[in-house]
Protein backbone atom coordinates (compact mmCIF):
# COMPACT_ATOMS: atom_id res chain seq x y z
CA UNK A 1 0.00 0.00 0.00
CA UNK A 2 2.74 2.58 1.38
CA UNK A 3 4.50 1.57 -2.58
CA UNK A 4 1.36 2.37 -4.57
CA UNK A 5 0.57 5.71 -2.77
CA UNK A 6 4.19 6.99 -3.09
CA UNK A 7 3.87 6.37 -7.05
CA UNK A 8 0.53 8.13 -6.66
CA UNK A 9 2.59 10.98 -4.91
CA UNK A 10 5.01 11.34 -7.27
CA UNK A 11 2.89 11.09 -10.35
CA UNK A 12 0.61 13.84 -8.72
CA UNK A 13 4.19 15.50 -7.97
CA UNK A 14 5.23 15.65 -11.93
CA UNK A 15 1.51 16.83 -12.91
CA UNK A 16 1.67 19.77 -10.43
CA UNK A 17 5.33 20.55 -11.59
CA UNK A 18 4.36 20.18 -15.44
CA UNK A 19 6.34 18.70 -18.49
CA UNK A 20 10.58 18.55 -17.82
CA UNK A 21 11.72 21.89 -19.25
CA UNK A 22 14.10 19.64 -21.47
CA UNK A 23 10.99 18.11 -22.95
CA UNK A 24 9.41 21.36 -23.41
CA UNK A 25 12.76 22.60 -25.45
CA UNK A 26 12.71 19.36 -27.24
CA UNK A 27 9.16 19.91 -28.35
CA UNK A 28 10.24 23.37 -29.10
CA UNK A 29 13.11 22.50 -31.66
CA UNK A 30 10.63 20.10 -33.28
CA UNK A 31 7.91 22.55 -34.26
CA UNK A 32 10.43 24.87 -35.42
CA UNK A 33 11.94 22.72 -37.61
CA UNK A 34 8.26 21.57 -38.83
CA UNK A 35 7.39 25.20 -39.60
CA UNK A 36 10.78 25.91 -41.52
CA UNK A 37 9.91 22.74 -43.39
CA UNK A 38 6.57 23.30 -44.20
CA UNK A 39 6.53 27.07 -44.66
CA UNK A 40 7.75 26.83 -48.17
CA UNK A 41 5.17 24.56 -49.13
CA UNK A 42 2.92 27.10 -47.88
CA UNK A 43 4.57 29.94 -49.86
CA UNK A 44 4.12 27.82 -53.32
CA UNK A 45 0.53 27.40 -52.79
CA UNK A 46 -0.21 31.12 -51.66
CA UNK A 47 1.55 32.88 -54.24
CA UNK A 48 0.32 30.47 -57.08
CA UNK A 49 -3.20 31.97 -56.26
CA UNK A 50 -1.65 35.40 -56.04
CA UNK A 51 -1.85 37.89 -59.16
CA UNK A 52 1.65 38.40 -60.42
CA UNK A 53 1.85 41.84 -59.04
CA UNK A 54 0.55 41.01 -55.59
CA UNK A 55 3.28 38.01 -55.78
CA UNK A 56 6.15 40.56 -56.16
CA UNK A 57 4.92 43.02 -54.19
CA UNK A 58 4.60 40.17 -51.00
CA UNK A 59 6.03 37.22 -52.29
CA UNK A 60 5.94 35.78 -48.42
CA UNK A 61 2.68 36.41 -47.97
CA UNK A 62 0.32 33.68 -46.98
CA UNK A 63 -2.78 35.13 -47.42
CA UNK A 64 -3.77 36.68 -51.07
CA UNK A 65 -5.12 40.62 -51.10
CA UNK A 66 -6.92 38.99 -54.65
CA UNK A 67 -7.67 35.57 -55.21
CA UNK A 68 -6.57 34.75 -58.50
CA UNK A 69 -6.61 31.33 -61.08
CA UNK A 70 -4.59 33.60 -63.66
CA UNK A 71 -1.47 31.46 -63.40
CA UNK A 72 -3.57 28.09 -63.80
CA UNK A 73 -5.82 29.31 -66.91
CA UNK A 74 -2.17 30.34 -68.84
CA UNK A 75 -0.69 27.09 -67.62
CA UNK A 76 -3.33 24.86 -68.82
CA UNK A 77 -4.73 27.43 -72.06
CA UNK A 78 -1.47 29.60 -72.83
CA UNK A 79 1.60 27.00 -72.80
CA UNK A 80 2.12 23.27 -73.25
CA UNK A 81 2.37 22.36 -69.90
CA UNK A 82 -0.92 19.66 -70.84
CA UNK A 83 1.41 17.87 -73.26
CA UNK A 84 4.64 17.71 -70.68
CA UNK A 85 1.68 16.21 -68.41
CA UNK A 86 0.34 13.40 -70.60
CA UNK A 87 4.38 12.92 -71.40
CA UNK A 88 5.39 12.22 -67.47
CA UNK A 89 1.83 10.38 -66.87
CA UNK A 90 2.62 7.84 -69.51
CA UNK A 91 7.02 7.67 -69.02
CA UNK A 92 6.52 7.50 -65.09
CA UNK A 93 3.69 4.79 -65.46
CA UNK A 94 5.71 2.52 -67.67
CA UNK A 95 9.08 3.37 -65.99
CA UNK A 96 7.30 2.04 -62.31
CA UNK A 97 5.51 -0.60 -63.55
CA UNK A 98 9.07 -1.65 -65.52
CA UNK A 99 11.00 -1.26 -62.25
CA UNK A 100 8.69 -3.01 -60.02
CA UNK A 101 9.09 -6.18 -62.37
CA UNK A 102 12.37 -6.18 -63.06
CA UNK A 103 13.72 -4.90 -59.71
CA UNK A 104 12.15 -7.41 -58.46
CA UNK A 105 13.06 -10.57 -60.55
CA UNK A 106 16.69 -9.35 -60.22
CA UNK A 107 16.84 -8.76 -56.47
CA UNK A 108 15.10 -12.59 -56.29
CA UNK A 109 17.99 -13.76 -58.73
CA UNK A 110 20.69 -12.40 -56.44
CA UNK A 111 18.95 -13.93 -53.27
CA UNK A 112 17.45 -16.95 -54.02
CA UNK A 113 18.98 -18.75 -57.32
CA UNK A 114 22.74 -19.67 -57.80
CA UNK A 115 24.98 -19.17 -60.69
CA UNK A 116 28.11 -18.07 -61.25
CA UNK A 117 29.38 -14.57 -60.86
CA UNK A 118 26.39 -13.69 -58.50
CA UNK A 119 28.99 -12.13 -55.87
CA UNK A 120 30.78 -10.02 -58.57
CA UNK A 121 26.95 -8.64 -59.91
CA UNK A 122 26.41 -7.61 -56.30
CA UNK A 123 29.26 -6.06 -55.84
CA UNK A 124 29.01 -3.88 -58.57
CA UNK A 125 25.10 -2.78 -57.99
CA UNK A 126 26.29 -1.23 -54.51
CA UNK A 127 29.20 0.19 -56.17
CA UNK A 128 26.93 1.66 -58.69
CA UNK A 129 24.64 3.14 -56.34
CA UNK A 130 27.47 5.15 -54.71
CA UNK A 131 28.34 6.34 -58.18
CA UNK A 132 26.47 10.28 -58.35
CA UNK A 133 24.20 10.18 -61.27
CA UNK A 134 25.63 13.11 -62.96
CA UNK A 135 28.85 11.40 -63.64
CA UNK A 136 27.19 8.83 -65.86
CA UNK A 137 25.12 11.53 -67.72
CA UNK A 138 27.61 11.18 -70.66
CA UNK A 139 28.03 7.95 -71.10
CA UNK A 140 24.36 7.61 -70.95
CA UNK A 141 23.77 10.05 -73.99
CA UNK A 142 26.60 7.66 -75.82
CA UNK A 143 24.60 4.68 -75.88
CA UNK A 144 21.24 6.16 -76.08
CA UNK A 145 22.91 7.85 -79.07
CA UNK A 146 24.30 4.58 -80.75
CA UNK A 147 21.15 2.65 -80.15
CA UNK A 148 19.42 5.00 -82.21
CA UNK A 149 16.64 5.80 -79.31
CA UNK A 150 18.15 9.23 -78.66
CA UNK A 151 14.81 11.93 -78.98
CA UNK A 152 12.22 8.67 -79.01
CA UNK A 153 10.11 7.16 -76.56
CA UNK A 154 12.17 4.62 -75.61
CA UNK A 155 15.27 6.79 -74.76
CA UNK A 156 13.21 8.23 -72.28
CA UNK A 157 11.51 5.11 -70.45
CA UNK A 158 14.23 1.99 -71.30
CA UNK A 159 17.50 2.89 -69.88
CA UNK A 160 14.88 4.21 -66.29
CA UNK A 161 12.97 0.85 -66.17
CA UNK A 162 15.48 -0.84 -64.03
CA UNK A 163 17.92 0.69 -61.08
CA UNK A 164 20.10 -0.62 -58.18
CA UNK A 165 18.94 0.77 -55.47
CA UNK A 166 15.45 -1.01 -56.29
CA UNK A 167 17.15 -4.44 -56.62
CA UNK A 168 19.21 -3.43 -53.31
CA UNK A 169 16.08 -3.24 -51.16
CA UNK A 170 13.99 -6.37 -53.28
CA UNK A 171 17.48 -8.59 -52.42
CA UNK A 172 17.50 -7.56 -49.19
CA UNK A 173 13.87 -8.67 -48.40
CA UNK A 174 13.92 -11.88 -50.44
CA UNK A 175 16.54 -12.83 -48.01
CA UNK A 176 14.16 -12.23 -45.18
CA UNK A 177 11.69 -14.55 -46.68
CA UNK A 178 12.01 -18.56 -44.61
CA UNK A 179 13.48 -20.73 -47.68
CA UNK A 180 11.25 -23.08 -46.15
CA UNK A 181 8.24 -21.67 -47.98
CA UNK A 182 10.33 -22.50 -51.02
CA UNK A 183 11.24 -25.63 -50.64
CA UNK A 184 7.71 -26.87 -49.28
CA UNK A 185 6.28 -24.89 -52.92
CA UNK A 186 9.10 -27.39 -54.50
CA UNK A 187 7.93 -30.82 -52.79
CA UNK A 188 4.60 -29.52 -53.92
CA UNK A 189 5.65 -29.23 -57.53
CA UNK A 190 6.23 -25.87 -58.41
CA UNK A 191 8.69 -24.52 -60.63
CA UNK A 192 10.75 -21.30 -60.24
CA UNK A 193 8.84 -18.78 -62.27
CA UNK A 194 5.66 -19.81 -60.19
CA UNK A 195 6.99 -19.90 -56.72
CA UNK A 196 8.55 -16.04 -57.58
CA UNK A 197 4.59 -14.71 -58.97
CA UNK A 198 2.75 -17.14 -56.86
CA UNK A 199 4.16 -17.22 -52.88
CA UNK A 200 7.10 -14.87 -53.01
CA UNK A 201 5.75 -11.63 -54.29
CA UNK A 202 2.06 -11.73 -52.23
CA UNK A 203 4.35 -12.06 -49.38
CA UNK A 204 6.45 -9.00 -50.73
CA UNK A 205 3.83 -6.25 -50.73
CA UNK A 206 5.03 -3.77 -48.32
CA UNK A 207 8.46 -3.84 -50.28
CA UNK A 208 6.79 -3.68 -53.60
CA UNK A 209 4.81 -0.48 -52.38
CA UNK A 210 8.41 1.07 -51.41
CA UNK A 211 9.64 0.62 -54.70
CA UNK A 212 6.29 1.31 -56.34
CA UNK A 213 6.66 5.04 -54.57
CA UNK A 214 10.65 4.93 -55.18
CA UNK A 215 9.77 4.60 -58.62
CA UNK A 216 6.65 6.74 -58.88
CA UNK A 217 8.97 9.77 -57.48
CA UNK A 218 12.54 8.93 -59.11
CA UNK A 219 10.65 8.76 -62.66
CA UNK A 220 8.17 11.76 -62.47
CA UNK A 221 11.33 14.37 -60.70
CA UNK A 222 13.68 12.94 -62.91
CA UNK A 223 15.27 15.71 -64.71
CA UNK A 224 19.16 15.34 -66.38
CA UNK A 225 17.84 12.21 -67.74
CA UNK A 226 15.45 13.54 -70.22
CA UNK A 227 17.78 16.25 -70.62
CA UNK A 228 20.08 14.00 -72.47
CA UNK A 229 17.62 11.63 -73.66
CA UNK A 230 15.59 13.85 -76.01
CA UNK A 231 15.69 17.81 -77.29
CA UNK A 232 12.59 17.80 -79.74
CA UNK A 233 9.25 19.62 -78.05
CA UNK A 234 7.21 16.90 -78.43
CA UNK A 235 9.33 14.70 -75.61
CA UNK A 236 9.46 17.44 -73.49
CA UNK A 237 8.52 16.53 -69.35
CA UNK A 238 6.99 18.58 -67.14
CA UNK A 239 10.32 18.85 -65.02
CA UNK A 240 12.01 19.80 -68.37
CA UNK A 241 9.20 21.97 -69.18
CA UNK A 242 9.26 24.19 -65.66
CA UNK A 243 13.12 24.32 -65.97
CA UNK A 244 12.08 26.10 -69.08
CA UNK A 245 9.28 28.08 -67.11
CA UNK A 246 11.89 28.97 -64.48
CA UNK A 247 13.91 30.75 -67.43
CA UNK A 248 10.88 32.96 -68.33
CA UNK A 249 9.86 30.82 -71.41
CA UNK A 250 6.10 31.96 -71.66
CA UNK A 251 6.85 36.13 -71.10
CA UNK A 252 8.20 39.31 -69.18
CA UNK A 253 8.34 39.49 -65.18
CA UNK A 254 9.08 37.57 -62.54
CA UNK A 255 6.45 35.10 -63.15
CA UNK A 256 6.12 33.41 -59.73
CA UNK A 257 2.58 32.48 -60.06
CA UNK A 258 2.69 30.55 -62.58
CA UNK A 259 5.81 29.00 -62.21
CA UNK A 260 4.93 27.82 -58.39
CA UNK A 261 1.67 27.02 -59.65
CA UNK A 262 3.48 24.32 -62.33
CA UNK A 263 5.62 23.27 -59.17
CA UNK A 264 2.21 22.71 -56.96
CA UNK A 265 0.79 20.72 -59.65
CA UNK A 266 4.13 18.75 -59.77
CA UNK A 267 4.20 18.15 -56.50
CA UNK A 268 0.51 16.68 -55.99
CA UNK A 269 0.43 13.42 -57.44
CA UNK A 270 3.88 12.30 -55.38
CA UNK A 271 2.24 13.87 -51.53
CA UNK A 272 -1.29 11.92 -52.63
CA UNK A 273 0.58 8.53 -53.43
CA UNK A 274 3.14 8.99 -50.43
CA UNK A 275 -0.10 9.85 -47.65
CA UNK A 276 -2.40 7.34 -49.05
CA UNK A 277 0.79 4.59 -48.61
CA UNK A 278 2.31 5.76 -45.52
CA UNK A 279 1.33 2.76 -43.74
CA UNK A 280 2.67 -0.03 -46.07
CA UNK A 281 5.74 2.00 -46.13
CA UNK A 282 6.27 1.94 -42.59
CA UNK A 283 4.68 -2.09 -41.97
CA UNK A 284 8.42 -3.46 -42.79
CA UNK A 285 7.34 -7.15 -41.31
CA UNK A 286 3.98 -7.85 -43.15
CA UNK A 287 3.64 -10.35 -45.17
CA UNK A 288 7.15 -11.88 -43.26
CA UNK A 289 7.08 -15.78 -42.36
CA UNK A 290 9.01 -17.00 -39.19
CA UNK A 291 10.03 -20.51 -39.36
Amino acid sequence: MRTASALTGRATGRRRHGPRPGRVLLYLVLVVLAVAYVFPFLINIATSFKTESAATADPLGLLPQTFSTAAYAKLFGASDFPLWMRNSVVVTLVVTAGRVLFDSMAGYALARIPFRGRGVIYALLVAIMSVPGVVLLIPKFLVINQLSMYDSWSGLIVPLLCDAAGVFIMKGFFESIPTSVEEQARVDGAGTWRIFFSIVLPMSVPSLVTITILSFQGSWNELSHFIVASRSSGLVTLTKGVAQLSAGSLGQGNQYPLKLGAALIMTLPVAVLFFIFQRRIMDTTSGSVKE
